[in-house]
């Protein structure tokens, strides 16, 4: 199977998600996404842009929908992280592939730069998923949070946005960029199925890392 037939299976779900829902259906791809389950906004977003290619989307109403869903999606990890707590994301966080280590991660983030964090997080990718946990820990203002996360979203989205847009005319105009894709099938496939078998087992791990980490702080 070639890179281009796995990019075009999961784009296929996608632009049907988008092209069936609209606007509607970017947000709820981008609130799966910031409600911290695998599904890349560096997939959707581009997609959402190819889309605006053809005509069928507008980009500046694309990036206010996607920054909504990230707002509607960091609600659940807000509030799971408001009244579970770590000991919740140590039991639960590797159904979805978080761990502590990801928690830590965002948390010193929010240590050194405050409730301004979520708002610089949300610019970055990866990190970005994960600021809504140290916001819930901290009890953080839900109006200013979900402020911060939109203003943050919303350049991210665009700029995804604009790279599907201009990749997507590039994709109907150049025969040179269709081809380009072609020869590097093998390599990028490669690269592709190391890097996921090894990102999910180095997750997995950590989740049971973490979970002895809970347990031997109870003993305490």
């Amino acid at each position: 199977m070639s890179i281009h037939t796995i990019l075009a299976w999961l784009a296929g779900i996608i632009i049907a998600v988008i092209s069936a829902t609209g606007y509607v259906g970017i947000a709820l791809l981008m609130a799966i996404e910031s409600a911290c389950i695998p599904l890349p906004s560096e997939i959707i977003m581009p997609f959402a842009g190819y889309l605006v290619s053809t005509g069928k989307l507008n980009i500046w109403w694309v990036a206010t929908a996607g920054a909504i869903g990230c707002n509607i999606g960091s609600i659940a990890a807000y509030e799971a992280a408001k009244w579970g707590g770590r000991p919740f994301v140590a039991r639960f966080g590797k159904y979805v592939l978080v761990s502590l280590e990801d928690l830590d991660r965002a948390q010193r983030f929010f240590e050194r730069f405050g409730s301004a964090a979520v708002l610089v997080c949300r610019m970055l990718p990866v990190v970005r998923s994960f600021i809504a946990f140290p916001a819930g820990l901290a009890r953080m203002n839900l109006v200013k949070f979900h402020v911060y996360t939109f203003v943050g979203s919303w350049p991210f989205c665009f700029a995804l946005a604009l790279v599907g847009r201009e990749l997507g005319e590039a994709w109907q105009e150049d025969p040179r960029v269709k081809a380009l894709f072609h020869q590097l099938d093998a390599v990028i496939l490669g690269l592709i199925v190391i890097g996921g078998i090894g990102f999910v087992w180095h997750k997995l791990r950590q989740s049971s890392d973490d979970e002895q980490q809970i347990e031997e702080e109870r003993k305490r």
